[in-house]
């Protein structure tokens, strides 16, 4: 159950609504079609605006339709309804096509466009967002996890097509189906895990714990924040995460919960070393600057980090989806800052349950610029 939004967009000459009786003319046309399925449609507002002209209907059971005309050509219509557990007979999405149709013809329109229905205010949100804030609809059936903890919102859904989905504050982390996340995270055939000391920054999903363990390293610590992440994961996502989360401690592993930060400095004084770190943390800030909260933990992170590898070690980390063009270039400006010089390599999936193409990145000292 629902509330769902139908819109209609429609484009005509604007010639056709020069003025404010051409408008008034369009908006009747409109609702004269409108009437033929909503017998009980009655205008309850109607004003002009500069530019245009509003008007806002209500009809049974339940719906509100608002029509707005534009002195450049443009037609909006957005009807409003509740979805109960059966669909209502007055809008459904063949009526609404048939509608748009219609309207076409009514008003010599050159251009129309009819939204699949918006539901909102359901028991499932089915709405999250692609790294450039596009809207992506999600078949998700059901939530499987759900608690707030002392760092963010986490939840564990269930999609029909892309399995258990980890999402957290609203913004998808990966799916049962993202194999592909990992492997091009890890580089995987191409960087050698064999005998190596790793050290993972987050990743409390387990799963690029649980490929790299794999490879048969000689050791990997995960630094993950958030303990409700991976007892979620650890009972929801097994078939990425294998029993990796289940205890803290293995013969090549660690778990270590708590700021990644802290746990980096106490490496520092001890003078560890090692050969690769992963940034599996918040994806990269979009932002204008590189100023925030965000960005100087990112940019503290980077030159601990650095301080931390051998040379000849790797700094490999995911970046954002390859649409955030501008966040992208804004981290790689920011390695022009690391010291010793480094230089860098960049890969790209596509990541199902994320929907679009993401950038991840491999940054490795210029062996030509040593200090």
């Amino acid at each position: 159950m629902a509330a769902n939004t139908i819109l209609l967009d429609f484009s005509v000459e604007p010639g056709a609504v020069k003025n404010d009786n051409q408008m008034q003319v369009v908006a009747t046309n409109i609702e004269n079609v409108l009437k033929d399925y909503l017998t009980s449609l009655k205008q309850v507002h109607g004003l002009p605006f500069q530019g245009g002209l509003l008007r806002l209907y209500t009809a049974d059971p339940g719906v509100t339709v608002f029509i707005r005309v534009y002195a450049n050509g443009l037609i909006t219509i957005n009807m409003e309804y509740f979805k109960g557990d059966k669909d209502n007979p007055l809008l459904t999405f063949e009526l609404s096509k048939v509608l748009e149709q219609k309207l076409q013809v009514q008003l010599a329109s050159f251009r129309s466009k009819m939204f699949p229905p918006i539901k909102r205010g359901g028991q499932l949100d089915v709405y999250l967002s692609s790294s450039d804030e596009r809207l992506l609809e999600y078949d998700i059936d059901k939530v499987l996890f759900e608690e707030i903890s002392p760092y963010q919102k986490v939840q564990i859904v269930h999609s029909k097509s892309l399995g258990n989905i980890l999402v957290l504050d609203d913004l998808q982390n990966i799916g049962e189906s993202d194999l592909i996340y990992t492997e091009t995270l890890m580089a995987r055939k191409i960087e050698n895990y064999k005998d190596k000391e790793i050290v993972i920054l987050g990743g409390g999903d387990g799963a690029l714990l649980y490929e790299l363990l794999k490879e048969k390293p000689k050791e990997v610590i995960m630094l993950e924040i958030d303990e409700v992440v991976m007892k979620a994961c650890a009972k929801y996502m097994r078939s990425i995460c294998g029993d990796v989360l289940d205890k803290y401690d293995g013969p090549n592993y660690k778990i270590i919960v708590g700021d990644c930060m802290k746990s980096l400095e106490e490496f520092m004084k001890e003078g560890r070393k090692f050969d690769y770190i992963f940034g599996d943390l918040t994806d990269v800030p979009i932002s204008q600057k590189h100023s925030g909260q965000l960005w100087t933990f990112y940019q503290k992170v980077l030159q601990m980090c650095f301080k931390l590898l051998r040379h000849g070690g790797k700094f490999m980390t995911h970046v954002n989806g390859i649409c955030s063009s501008e966040s992208v270039d804004m981290f790689k400006s920011q390695l022009d800052n690391i010291e010793p010089p480094v230089k860098f390599t960049t890969s790209k999936a596509f990541v199902p349950s994320f929907m679009e193409d993401w950038i991840f990145c491999q940054v490795f000292f210029d062996e030509n610029k040593k200090e």
